[in-house]
């Protein structure tokens, strides 16, 4: 950590709460937002990561878009074209965790460069880190489209390294999605991950160097590392 340069952050899930969009869902079918925002998640992450195998790469609003039909499906929800342009609209407005505003703030005027690596399009991005007004907190919004592969492809975080242009070991990698976080840390970056729910890291070979239960300990954490 005394040799960190920059960081790079994981946006859905990690900065932004996928699952703010449950009230939207609750709109259209009372009473079950939070279950249709799980598995909407769910299948969202698994459409990246099987369009990866399948070397057919499309983008993260395709891979949302197709996410819920499925999950109206398989609930057995209608879902008119209004609903369905309305909730995807939604993904492209997700909020911040609480923390987050003055976390970045803190990480940004200790002088380190920030950066965003997400799965999600350059159009997706950019709105939801606009719509949060939090753009001028990053010097990068990296996005998988130009490599058409999604995370954990090592690949996708080569970008990283890239933008910065600086070597995986003084990059920060931060993640609060445990399968993200292994695919960094096996590239090699060092690895803080958030674990805000008290998850179990999952069993894919790696181990993060560091364990947050929110983003607001993470300059603390930095501080007390590079005074040590």
């Amino acid at each position: 950590m005394k040799h960190i340069e920059g960081i790079v952050f994981d946006l859905y899930g990690t900065l932004y709460d996928v699952h703010s969009v449950a009230g939207r869902c609750s709109e259209y079918f009372p009473g079950r937002g939070l279950e249709i925002s799980l598995i909407w998640r769910q299948k969202q992450l698994e459409y990246t990561w099987l369009r990866s195998l399948m070397g057919h790469y499309l983008s993260f609003e395709e891979a949302t878009e197709h996410a819920l039909l499925y999950t109206c499906k398989h609930l057995k929800l209608p879902l008119n074209d209004e609903a369905r342009r309305t909730l995807c609209d939604a993904y492209l407005k997700i909020q911040p965790f609480p923390e987050v505003h003055a976390a970045l703030a803190e990480l940004q005027s200790m002088g380190l460069p920030l950066a965003i690596l997400s799965n999600g399009s350059v159009n997706s991005i950019r709105n939801v880190v606009g719509h949060s007004g939090l753009t001028s907190r990053f010097a990068h919004l990296i996005s998988v489209e130009t490599v058409e592969v999604f995370k954990p492809h090592p690949n996708v975080y080569h970008l990283a390294e890239k933008a910065f242009d600086l070597h995986r070991s003084q990059i920060l990698f931060v993640s609060s999605n445990a399968w993200d976080a292994s695919g960094a840390r096996h590239f090699g970056f060092p690895v803080c991950w958030i674990n805000r729910t008290g998850n179990t890291f999952d069993e894919l070979g790696q181990t993060p160097d560091h364990v947050i239960n929110s983003l607001d300990q993470l300059p603390r954490l930095l501080k007390q590392t590079h005074t040590a």
